[in-house]
This record gives structure tokens, sequence and C-alpha cells, in this order.
């Protein structure tokens, strides 16, 4: 059964930095696209950030420029930089994993970012 499990939100000022971490466990994780996304209060969930199996990467406007994903295979972990935070990204992080070439889909369970003075 696959799980993913987030980590590395909290509370950080505005220009300061997070970096949250995603760890797949049952399966190959190098067959995954991985990807996180975001909702803040009474919006929908959107996307920030993905990065396929052979580690292309995509970003939303909103992120590009301040946020890098990446990913180690060996470790089974997607990770999000998040730098120069603005009170606009609060927001829950989810991390989410699609395996390639099929319909599977998979969500962490959330982790808590929130950015304020």
């Amino acid at each position: 059964q696959v799980q993913l499990v987030e980590s590395g939100g909290g509370l950080v000022q505005p220009g300061g930095s997070l970096r949250l971490s995603c760890a797949l466990s049952g399966s190959i994780f190098s067959l995954y696209n991985m990807g996180w996304y975001r909702q803040a209060p009474g919006k929908q969930r959107e996307l920030v950030a993905v990065i396929t199996s052979g580690s292309s990467t995509n970003y939303a406007d909103s992120v590009t420029g301040r946020f890098t994903i990446s990913r180690d295979n060996a470790k089974k972990t997607v990770y999000l930089q998040m730098n120069s935070l603005k009170p606009e990204d609060t927001a829950i992080y989810y991390c989410n994993a699609v395996r390639t070439a099929t319909a599977l889909n998979y969500w962490g369970q959330g982790t808590q970012v929130t950015v304020s003075s």
C-alpha cells in the first residue's frame, strides 16, 4: 500500500524559507510523477509544482523563481524548497504521487505552512 508522509511545515516570517519533504513507501518511487499542491482556507486546492519520473519540472506562476521542487530516488523523497515566502503562501501543502502510465493517484495527509509576522 502506497503511503506519503509529509514533513517540514511550520510558521515562518515573510521573506523566510522552509523546506517540505514527502517520503513515499510501499512502491517504487522512481515510477511516480510527484507533485506539491496547496489549499488555503476557503479556496480550492491548487498545483504548486510537479516533477516527473524523469525529473522534468513545472511550477505555478505564483511560485516560479521562489520555489524549487526536487527528488531523491534513493531516499524515495520529494522536496519543495520555498524561499521568499509571502503571507499568500499560507496553506496546507499536500504531496501527490501519480504512477506513470496509470490512473493510480495518492495523496499525503498535508502539512501546514503559515507565513506571518
